[in-house]
Protein backbone atom coordinates (compact mmCIF):
# COMPACT_ATOMS: atom_id res chain seq x y z
CA UNK A 1 0.00 0.00 0.00
CA UNK A 2 1.26 3.42 -1.04
CA UNK A 3 0.85 4.93 2.95
CA UNK A 4 1.09 8.63 1.79
CA UNK A 5 -0.93 8.33 -0.73
CA UNK A 6 -3.93 6.79 0.58
CA UNK A 7 -3.67 9.52 3.20
CA UNK A 8 -4.29 12.13 0.78
CA UNK A 9 -6.93 10.28 -0.85
CA UNK A 10 -8.20 9.97 2.60
CA UNK A 11 -7.88 13.87 3.46
CA UNK A 12 -9.81 14.95 -0.03
CA UNK A 13 -13.42 13.28 1.03
CA UNK A 14 -14.88 16.14 3.07
CA UNK A 15 -15.69 13.73 5.96
CA UNK A 16 -16.82 17.00 8.38
CA UNK A 17 -18.92 15.16 11.09
CA UNK A 18 -22.56 14.38 10.00
CA UNK A 19 -21.64 15.29 6.38
CA UNK A 20 -23.46 11.94 5.69
CA UNK A 21 -22.75 11.43 2.02
CA UNK A 22 -18.83 11.74 2.10
CA UNK A 23 -18.25 9.66 4.81
CA UNK A 24 -20.17 7.06 3.23
CA UNK A 25 -17.98 7.79 0.04
CA UNK A 26 -14.73 7.26 2.55
CA UNK A 27 -15.89 4.28 4.23
CA UNK A 28 -16.53 2.38 0.73
CA UNK A 29 -13.33 3.91 -0.44
CA UNK A 30 -11.77 2.01 2.58
CA UNK A 31 -13.84 -1.39 2.12
CA UNK A 32 -13.06 -1.28 -1.46
CA UNK A 33 -9.06 -1.59 -0.65
CA UNK A 34 -9.61 -4.83 0.89
CA UNK A 35 -11.79 -6.20 -1.80
CA UNK A 36 -11.18 -9.72 -3.30
CA UNK A 37 -8.79 -10.45 0.18
CA UNK A 38 -9.23 -12.02 3.52
CA UNK A 39 -10.28 -9.30 4.89
CA UNK A 40 -13.63 -9.19 6.46
CA UNK A 41 -14.89 -5.94 6.05
CA UNK A 42 -18.15 -4.36 7.74
CA UNK A 43 -20.03 -0.98 7.14
CA UNK A 44 -21.62 -1.11 10.69
CA UNK A 45 -24.49 1.54 10.75
CA UNK A 46 -27.56 2.10 13.34
CA UNK A 47 -26.97 6.01 13.61
CA UNK A 48 -26.60 8.60 10.72
CA UNK A 49 -22.74 7.88 11.28
CA UNK A 50 -21.36 4.17 10.53
CA UNK A 51 -18.37 2.86 11.67
CA UNK A 52 -16.19 0.73 9.48
CA UNK A 53 -14.62 -2.88 11.06
CA UNK A 54 -12.17 -4.78 9.25
CA UNK A 55 -10.81 -8.00 10.53
CA UNK A 56 -8.23 -10.40 9.49
CA UNK A 57 -10.47 -13.57 11.43
CA UNK A 58 -13.66 -14.64 12.43
CA UNK A 59 -15.31 -13.69 16.31
CA UNK A 60 -14.74 -10.66 18.48
CA UNK A 61 -11.50 -11.69 20.60
CA UNK A 62 -8.37 -9.68 19.30
CA UNK A 63 -4.75 -10.07 19.56
CA UNK A 64 -5.00 -6.53 18.37
CA UNK A 65 -7.00 -3.75 17.81
CA UNK A 66 -6.50 -0.40 15.85
CA UNK A 67 -8.97 1.98 17.21
CA UNK A 68 -9.01 5.63 15.10
CA UNK A 69 -11.86 7.75 12.78
CA UNK A 70 -11.71 9.94 9.79
CA UNK A 71 -14.46 12.45 10.24
CA UNK A 72 -12.86 15.78 10.61
CA UNK A 73 -13.72 18.92 11.89
CA UNK A 74 -15.17 22.18 9.33
CA UNK A 75 -12.33 23.30 7.26
CA UNK A 76 -12.59 25.59 3.78
CA UNK A 77 -12.57 23.37 1.16
CA UNK A 78 -9.20 24.15 -0.16
CA UNK A 79 -7.96 22.10 2.90
CA UNK A 80 -9.17 19.15 1.80
CA UNK A 81 -6.52 19.25 -0.88
CA UNK A 82 -3.55 18.31 0.53
CA UNK A 83 -0.56 20.03 0.16
CA UNK A 84 3.30 18.47 0.51
CA UNK A 85 6.11 21.31 1.44
CA UNK A 86 9.42 21.02 3.68
CA UNK A 87 8.56 17.30 4.38
CA UNK A 88 4.60 17.93 6.04
CA UNK A 89 1.53 17.37 4.75
CA UNK A 90 -0.58 20.20 5.38
CA UNK A 91 -4.26 20.07 4.99
CA UNK A 92 -7.43 18.89 7.47
CA UNK A 93 -6.93 15.51 9.13
CA UNK A 94 -3.56 15.24 8.48
CA UNK A 95 -2.47 15.52 11.69
CA UNK A 96 -6.05 14.40 13.32
CA UNK A 97 -6.24 11.48 12.37
CA UNK A 98 -6.59 10.61 8.85
CA UNK A 99 -3.08 10.19 8.26
CA UNK A 100 -3.10 7.63 11.07
CA UNK A 101 -5.89 6.10 9.83
CA UNK A 102 -3.83 5.28 6.55
CA UNK A 103 -1.31 3.78 8.91
CA UNK A 104 -3.97 1.46 10.28
CA UNK A 105 -5.45 0.34 6.80
CA UNK A 106 -1.48 -0.35 5.79
CA UNK A 107 -1.20 -2.24 8.93
CA UNK A 108 -4.20 -4.84 7.93
CA UNK A 109 -2.77 -5.35 4.14
CA UNK A 110 0.34 -6.46 5.79
CA UNK A 111 -0.87 -8.51 8.56
CA UNK A 112 -3.14 -10.11 5.69
CA UNK A 113 -0.27 -10.08 3.21
CA UNK A 114 2.10 -11.96 5.27
CA UNK A 115 -0.67 -13.71 6.83
CA UNK A 116 0.88 -13.17 10.22
CA UNK A 117 -0.67 -15.34 12.94
CA UNK A 118 -2.84 -12.96 15.22
CA UNK A 119 -6.36 -11.93 15.74
CA UNK A 120 -6.03 -8.22 14.31
CA UNK A 121 -8.83 -5.86 13.86
CA UNK A 122 -9.03 -1.81 12.43
CA UNK A 123 -12.22 0.02 14.00
CA UNK A 124 -12.91 4.08 12.51
CA UNK A 125 -15.37 5.50 13.94
CA UNK A 126 -17.07 8.68 11.67
CA UNK A 127 -18.56 10.88 14.48
CA UNK A 128 -15.89 11.35 17.01
CA UNK A 129 -15.65 14.77 16.85
CA UNK A 130 -18.91 14.73 17.98
CA UNK A 131 -19.26 12.31 20.94
CA UNK A 132 -18.32 9.53 18.80
CA UNK A 133 -22.15 7.74 19.21
CA UNK A 134 -21.74 5.94 16.62
CA UNK A 135 -18.93 3.92 18.28
CA UNK A 136 -21.44 3.40 21.51
CA UNK A 137 -23.85 1.98 19.22
CA UNK A 138 -21.19 -0.46 17.71
CA UNK A 139 -20.06 -1.91 21.20
CA UNK A 140 -24.03 -2.03 21.90
CA UNK A 141 -23.67 -4.32 19.05
CA UNK A 142 -20.57 -6.33 19.99
CA UNK A 143 -20.64 -6.44 23.89
CA UNK A 144 -18.65 -9.38 24.15
CA UNK A 145 -15.74 -7.67 21.92
CA UNK A 146 -12.32 -7.84 23.32
CA UNK A 147 -8.72 -7.51 22.63
CA UNK A 148 -5.39 -7.80 24.33
CA UNK A 149 -3.89 -5.03 22.85
CA UNK A 150 -5.09 -1.31 21.59
CA UNK A 151 -3.18 0.47 19.79
CA UNK A 152 -4.33 4.23 19.61
CA UNK A 153 -3.16 6.55 16.92
CA UNK A 154 -5.48 9.57 17.83
CA UNK A 155 -3.49 10.99 20.96
CA UNK A 156 -0.50 13.72 21.33
CA UNK A 157 1.12 15.29 18.09
CA UNK A 158 4.58 14.39 19.10
CA UNK A 159 6.28 10.60 17.55
CA UNK A 160 8.74 11.11 20.59
CA UNK A 161 6.43 10.68 23.65
CA UNK A 162 4.20 7.91 24.32
CA UNK A 163 0.62 8.50 26.16
CA UNK A 164 -0.01 6.70 29.49
CA UNK A 165 -2.66 8.51 31.02
CA UNK A 166 -5.49 10.68 29.90
CA UNK A 167 -8.21 12.34 32.05
CA UNK A 168 -12.06 11.82 32.02
CA UNK A 169 -13.96 14.41 30.39
CA UNK A 170 -17.48 15.20 32.96
CA UNK A 171 -19.38 17.64 31.06
CA UNK A 172 -21.82 19.59 33.34
CA UNK A 173 -24.70 21.73 32.47
CA UNK A 174 -26.08 24.69 35.28
CA UNK A 175 -29.28 25.75 35.08
CA UNK A 176 -29.92 28.56 36.71
CA UNK A 177 -33.55 29.62 37.09
CA UNK A 178 -34.79 33.66 38.17
CA UNK A 179 -37.80 35.74 38.01
CA UNK A 180 -38.34 38.18 35.25
CA UNK A 181 -39.01 42.21 35.88
CA UNK A 182 -38.07 44.82 33.97
CA UNK A 183 -34.17 46.10 33.90
CA UNK A 184 -35.58 49.45 35.85
CA UNK A 185 -36.62 47.22 38.82
CA UNK A 186 -33.88 44.58 39.64
CA UNK A 187 -35.14 44.51 43.16
CA UNK A 188 -38.53 43.05 41.29
CA UNK A 189 -36.45 40.00 40.23
CA UNK A 190 -33.80 37.45 40.42
CA UNK A 191 -31.48 37.59 37.58
CA UNK A 192 -31.15 33.97 36.06
CA UNK A 193 -27.48 35.64 34.77
CA UNK A 194 -26.35 36.83 38.05
CA UNK A 195 -26.45 33.67 39.98
CA UNK A 196 -25.36 31.67 37.65
CA UNK A 197 -22.20 33.70 37.63
CA UNK A 198 -21.81 33.66 41.51
CA UNK A 199 -22.05 29.93 41.23
CA UNK A 200 -19.45 29.86 38.21
CA UNK A 201 -17.06 32.25 40.82
CA UNK A 202 -17.63 29.19 43.81
CA UNK A 203 -16.45 27.17 41.54
CA UNK A 204 -13.70 28.55 40.70
CA UNK A 205 -12.40 28.76 44.12
CA UNK A 206 -12.26 25.10 43.97
CA UNK A 207 -11.32 24.39 40.34
CA UNK A 208 -8.45 27.63 39.42
CA UNK A 209 -8.69 29.67 36.44
CA UNK A 210 -5.52 28.86 34.21
CA UNK A 211 -4.21 31.12 31.10
CA UNK A 212 -1.60 31.54 28.69
CA UNK A 213 -1.05 34.96 30.27
CA UNK A 214 -1.41 33.85 33.57
CA UNK A 215 0.88 31.69 36.32
CA UNK A 216 1.10 28.07 35.10
CA UNK A 217 0.39 25.25 37.40
CA UNK A 218 3.51 23.39 38.54
CA UNK A 219 1.23 19.93 38.50
CA UNK A 220 -0.45 19.70 35.34
CA UNK A 221 -1.88 16.60 35.86
CA UNK A 222 -4.56 18.18 38.31
CA UNK A 223 -8.67 18.49 37.59
CA UNK A 224 -9.22 21.20 35.48
CA UNK A 225 -12.34 23.27 34.47
CA UNK A 226 -13.30 25.33 31.69
CA UNK A 227 -16.49 27.75 30.83
CA UNK A 228 -17.34 25.95 27.50
CA UNK A 229 -20.35 27.84 26.57
CA UNK A 230 -23.22 30.75 28.42
CA UNK A 231 -26.80 31.40 27.40
CA UNK A 232 -28.84 33.76 29.11
CA UNK A 233 -31.28 36.53 28.89
CA UNK A 234 -33.80 37.13 25.63
CA UNK A 235 -34.43 41.49 26.36
CA UNK A 236 -31.84 43.83 26.66
CA UNK A 237 -34.22 45.27 29.31
CA UNK A 238 -35.45 42.43 30.94
CA UNK A 239 -34.36 40.82 34.15
CA UNK A 240 -33.42 37.06 33.00
CA UNK A 241 -35.17 34.39 34.35
CA UNK A 242 -33.46 31.98 32.83
CA UNK A 243 -29.75 30.97 32.02
CA UNK A 244 -27.51 27.70 31.47
CA UNK A 245 -23.95 27.11 30.57
CA UNK A 246 -22.04 24.15 29.71
CA UNK A 247 -18.93 23.31 32.03
CA UNK A 248 -16.03 20.70 30.66
CA UNK A 249 -14.38 19.13 33.36
CA UNK A 250 -11.19 17.21 33.59
CA UNK A 251 -10.65 14.84 36.08
CA UNK A 252 -7.79 12.66 37.01
CA UNK A 253 -7.92 9.35 38.02
CA UNK A 254 -7.55 10.54 41.58
CA UNK A 255 -10.61 12.22 41.42
CA UNK A 256 -14.20 10.43 41.18
CA UNK A 257 -17.55 12.05 39.42
CA UNK A 258 -18.85 11.81 43.56
CA UNK A 259 -16.43 14.11 44.56
CA UNK A 260 -17.09 16.67 41.67
CA UNK A 261 -20.59 16.57 42.76
CA UNK A 262 -20.31 17.07 45.93
CA UNK A 263 -17.86 19.99 45.21
CA UNK A 264 -20.57 21.44 42.67
CA UNK A 265 -23.32 21.18 46.11
CA UNK A 266 -21.20 23.20 47.65
CA UNK A 267 -20.77 25.92 45.09
CA UNK A 268 -24.66 26.44 43.91
CA UNK A 269 -26.60 29.93 44.28
CA UNK A 270 -30.16 29.97 45.57
CA UNK A 271 -32.43 29.04 42.38
CA UNK A 272 -28.96 26.99 40.78
CA UNK A 273 -29.07 23.59 39.74
CA UNK A 274 -26.82 21.22 37.69
CA UNK A 275 -27.19 18.47 35.34
CA UNK A 276 -24.27 15.68 34.77
CA UNK A 277 -23.87 15.60 30.59
CA UNK A 278 -21.77 13.19 30.26
CA UNK A 279 -18.93 11.13 31.93
CA UNK A 280 -16.17 8.46 30.91
CA UNK A 281 -13.38 7.34 32.65
CA UNK A 282 -9.58 8.06 33.11
CA UNK A 283 -7.18 5.77 30.85
CA UNK A 284 -3.99 4.87 32.68
CA UNK A 285 -1.79 2.37 32.04
CA UNK A 286 1.37 0.68 34.11
CA UNK A 287 4.19 2.15 32.31
CA UNK A 288 6.31 -0.93 33.43
CA UNK A 289 3.93 -3.53 31.40
CA UNK A 290 5.72 -5.39 29.28
CA UNK A 291 4.01 -5.02 26.27
CA UNK A 292 3.93 -1.18 26.30
CA UNK A 293 7.90 -1.26 27.07
CA UNK A 294 8.35 -3.58 24.10
CA UNK A 295 6.55 -1.48 21.59
CA UNK A 296 8.61 1.25 23.34
CA UNK A 297 11.98 -0.26 22.55
CA UNK A 298 10.73 -0.78 18.63
CA UNK A 299 9.97 2.66 18.93
CA UNK A 300 13.29 4.08 19.58
CA UNK A 301 15.05 1.91 17.77
CA UNK A 302 13.48 2.68 14.79
CA UNK A 303 13.39 6.60 16.06
CA UNK A 304 17.13 6.27 16.73
CA UNK A 305 16.68 8.37 20.11
CA UNK A 306 14.95 7.57 23.94
CA UNK A 307 10.99 8.43 23.73
CA UNK A 308 8.91 9.79 26.60
CA UNK A 309 5.91 8.63 28.79
CA UNK A 310 3.34 11.43 28.67
CA UNK A 311 0.20 12.22 30.54
CA UNK A 312 -2.49 14.35 28.14
CA UNK A 313 -5.96 15.68 29.27
CA UNK A 314 -7.98 14.63 26.36
CA UNK A 315 -10.19 11.71 25.77
CA UNK A 316 -9.36 8.48 24.08
CA UNK A 317 -12.27 6.39 22.97
CA UNK A 318 -9.73 3.50 23.92
CA UNK A 319 -11.09 3.92 27.83
CA UNK A 320 -14.12 1.15 26.37
CA UNK A 321 -11.47 -1.69 26.20
CA UNK A 322 -9.07 -0.05 29.03
CA UNK A 323 -11.94 -0.93 31.51
CA UNK A 324 -12.43 -4.28 29.79
CA UNK A 325 -8.58 -5.04 30.55
CA UNK A 326 -6.68 -4.14 26.87
CA UNK A 327 -3.01 -3.15 27.02
CA UNK A 328 -3.71 0.59 25.30
CA UNK A 329 -0.70 2.01 23.64
CA UNK A 330 -1.53 5.49 22.96
CA UNK A 331 1.04 6.70 20.34
CA UNK A 332 0.89 9.33 17.47
CA UNK A 333 2.61 11.09 14.65
CA UNK A 334 4.15 14.77 14.69
CA UNK A 335 2.35 17.74 13.44
CA UNK A 336 0.66 21.07 15.02
CA UNK A 337 -2.33 22.98 14.11
CA UNK A 338 -4.86 20.50 15.46
CA UNK A 339 -8.35 21.71 14.62
CA UNK A 340 -6.71 24.85 13.38
CA UNK A 341 -6.20 26.41 9.39
CA UNK A 342 -2.57 25.41 9.77
CA UNK A 343 -3.10 21.75 10.45
CA UNK A 344 -0.10 19.65 9.14
CA UNK A 345 1.89 16.63 9.66
CA UNK A 346 5.34 15.61 9.21
CA UNK A 347 5.45 12.92 6.73
CA UNK A 348 8.33 11.24 8.32
CA UNK A 349 7.04 10.62 11.06
CA UNK A 350 3.82 9.08 9.97
CA UNK A 351 5.93 6.45 7.81
CA UNK A 352 7.84 5.63 11.30
CA UNK A 353 4.52 5.11 13.18
CA UNK A 354 3.69 2.84 10.37
CA UNK A 355 6.85 1.02 10.81
CA UNK A 356 6.99 0.29 14.26
CA UNK A 357 3.55 -0.84 14.33
CA UNK A 358 4.53 -3.67 11.68
CA UNK A 359 7.86 -4.25 13.90
CA UNK A 360 5.40 -4.26 17.01
CA UNK A 361 2.54 -7.08 14.91
CA UNK A 362 5.66 -9.17 13.62
CA UNK A 363 7.23 -9.47 17.80
CA UNK A 364 3.39 -10.43 18.84
CA UNK A 365 2.91 -13.06 16.17
CA UNK A 366 6.11 -14.45 16.87
CA UNK A 367 5.39 -14.97 20.43
CA UNK A 368 2.17 -16.93 18.75
CA UNK A 369 4.16 -19.08 16.47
Amino acid sequence: MDLIATAQDLIRFKTITGNESEIRKASEYIAAKFFKTDVKTEIFQSTASPVIFLKNCDGIDFDVLILGHIDVVPAEDKMFDPVIRDGKMFGRGTLDMKSFAAVALNSMEYVTTHKLPIRFGVILSTDEEKGSKSTESFLKAYPDIKAKIVLDNDVGGDIKKIVTKCKNPVFVKLIAKGIEAHGSTPWEGIDANEILFKTWQNIRKIYPYYAKNLPQPKDKWIDTVHFAKVEGGQVSNIISNYAEALLDFRLTENSSVENLKNNLDKCLEYGVSYEIVSTSVPVVMDENNDDILNYKAFAENILGQKIEFEHIGGATDSREFAVKGSVVIMHSGTGEGMHASSEYVEIKSVEQIADIQIKFLEYLAAKNR
